[in-house]
């Protein structure tokens, strides 16, 4: 127990060594730009203030939305899709697997999943013992069920999900763009080094491993950034991209596809003023996904839509009831038939009687 203890805690340590890589060589970028080359290699002071000024407005959005992504953590199922006690144990008890899954099934029917596992059944954690909600899955490194998971990027240390995909998405964005000005304003005084045209010493040094450094940092994140932004385009995530969501009525790799407009809203948001600040505007809550076809899923799948239409009906049901109580109260009350109780001025069949 100890040991195994042990190893979590060295697995932890250890799991911010590509944090503290990614810090290390941000600072030593902000040094080597603000100072050795803004303050000991420029003598242009208008062209020394508009470089600091843009370069700190780089640094601050991207230490930000770094920071967000990061220390963001990632949402984890509600407790209505966890199982009761008494749920629990019934489940427990239980040995042979078709009833299991019926279990799972019955348990399900009052909450929006519509995604089965390949076997068909309920998707279902034994660790964390909850009902999977659509997109969600079990991390092994965070050792929890993450809502809308797409994976886990040892970059940042933490699960990209629902909660902090627009921040992760925004990192990549401005670290392009640290990047590029970097590289960009760097570059002519890197061959005036390489020419002989500026002395030789620390700062020069400094310049070259800059634009090396930003130039390989931002090939591979645009690869990588492309790669999201087709994603985000296709409403799908990186495990689903691999394997594609199942339904009941088998894989569809579209099934969370409802446009590309819309597709860019469930990550930014409706208001596109806040579509570059790291601030939540994800749309919902991570529990229910607006699916391709909202006939398809009503048509293959017997539960609800979501939880508000499942509230809803309850209330359509409880005011029928209602209804039928008052009628039955009045019919008993005159002393006649049913049609004879329903007769009265709140009826709305009699007053357009009346009124014809």
């Amino acid at each position: 127990m100890a040991l195994s203890r042990g190893l979590r805690c060295c697995q932890r340590i250890f799991s911010w060594i590509p944090v503290v890589i990614i810090s290390s060589v941000v600072l030593w970028s902000y040094y080597a730009y603000v100072f050795e080359l803004c303050f000991f290699t420029l003598s242009n002071t208008l062209e020394k203030a508009a470089y600091i000024l843009v370069f700190h407005v780089c640094f601050v959005m991207f230490c930000w939305t770094y920071w967000k992504a990061i220390f963001t953590p990632p949402a984890t199922p509600s407790k209505k899709f966890h199982m009761s006690y008494t749920d629990k144990e019934r489940y427990e008890m239980e040995e042979r697997p078709d009833a299991q899954k019926q279990i799972l099934a019955d348990i399900a029917k009052r909450l929006p999943i519509f995604t089965r596992a390949q076997s068909g059944a309920i998707r279902f954690c034994d660790r964390c013992q909850v009902l999977k909600p659509d997109r969600c899955h079990h991390c092994s490194v965070c050792e929890t069920c993450v809502l809308k998971m797409d994976h886990h990027c040892p970059w940042v240390n933490n699960c990209v999900g629902f909660s902090n995909y627009k921040y992760f998405l925004l990192f990549l964005s401005y670290s392009m763009f640290y990047c590029v000005f970097i590289a960009s304003t760097v570059f002519q005084y890197f061959l005036k080094f390489w020419m002989g045209e500026l002395p030789n010493g620390p700062a020069k040094f400094h310049v070259l491993f800059l634009l090396f450094v930003s130039v390989m940092f931002f090939v591979s994140l645009l690869f990588l950034f492309g790669y999201h932004c087709w994603l985000v385009a296709k409403n799908r995530s990186t495990l689903e991209a691999f394997s594609a969501p199942m339904f009941q009525g088998g894989p569809d790799k579209h099934g969370f596809n409802v446009g590309t407009r819309r597709n860019l809203q469930q990550v930014f948001g409706e208001d596109k003023r806040l579509w570059f600040i790291p601030v939540f505007t994800s749309q919902g809550d991570g529990h229910y996904f607006p699916m391709r076809s909202l006939s398809y899923s009503e048509s293959h799948n017997p539960l609800l839509a979501n939880e508000e239409k499942w509230d809803d009906e309850e209330d359509d049901e409880e005011d029928d009831e209602e209804q039928l109580e008052r009628r039955g109260r009045g019919g008993g009350g005159g002393g006649g038939s049913d049609e004879e109780g329903t007769d009265g001025p709140d009826d709305p069949s009699v007053t357009i009687e009346i009124d014809s």
